[in-house]
């Protein structure tokens, strides 16, 4: 393949995997042990096979383009703090799993990066949360804050005294740190079952 032509492909891969994980943000499912206000999805799936497939800069790329067509389409109603978000998280693991498989491109490798990726962004998922997302929450939707530490406490009564004295860092500890690193590890385990196959059709070997 030519410089050029592998050049059309990334960017034209980097399209169809920004368009997929854009429509992947709309396919979301609440999760019974985390406030209603919080769901799952798996948007971060294509943008960690382009760090996989194409490198991890591709990765942030596809992250920036989901998040900046999520703005397009939806507006500005969240004042772009849940794009912000989104588009930081996802970054964040896809660079580190990217960057970690670029050096040691096996099975392997490509679980350790993974595994990695997602553990970063749990742990950012903490003082972005704290420091930004959820005052901005309270700012931009006038919801008290004791409004949404007491949807954590419904599901977990003790988490606004324990393990400290600050109820918004014990239930995003508590709650969001594991949701975000296990919701990392299910884009993982699906990325690295389907990544082979895919690589082969798109390299036009099956």
């Amino acid at each position: 393949m030519s410089k050029s032509s592998s050049n059309i492909f990334k960017l034209t891969l980097t399209a169809v995997l920004s368009a997929a994980a854009f429509v992947l943000m709309f396919v979301e499912f609440p999760v019974p042990v985390m406030p209603a206000f919080i769901k799952f999805d798996i948007s971060d799936l294509p943008a960690l096979f382009g760090a996989f497939a194409l490198g991890p800069v591709y990765g942030v790329i596809i992250e920036l383009i989901k998040n900046i067509l999520h703005v397009v389409i939806k507006g500005t109603t969240s004042a772009f703090v849940g794009e912000l978000s989104n588009f930081l998280l996802g970054a964040s693991f896809v660079l580190v799993a990217g960057l970690i498989y670029k050096k040691s491109k096996t099975l392997k490798g490509a679980v350790i990066a993974s595994i990695a990726g997602a553990a970063v962004m749990g742990i950012i998922c903490l003082p972005l949360n704290y420091f930004v997302v959820y005052p901005a929450y309270v700012k931009f939707y006038h919801l008290p804050l004791e409004a949404i530490i007491g949807m954590y406490k419904e599901i977990l009564s003790p988490v606004a005294e324990v393990p400290t004295s600050n109820a918004l860092f014990n239930c995003l500890l508590i709650f969001n740190v594991p949701f975000t690193f296990i919701k990392g590890v299910i884009d993982a385990i699906i990325c690295i079952a389907a990544y082979k196959p895919l690589s082969k059709l798109m390299k036009g070997k099956i």
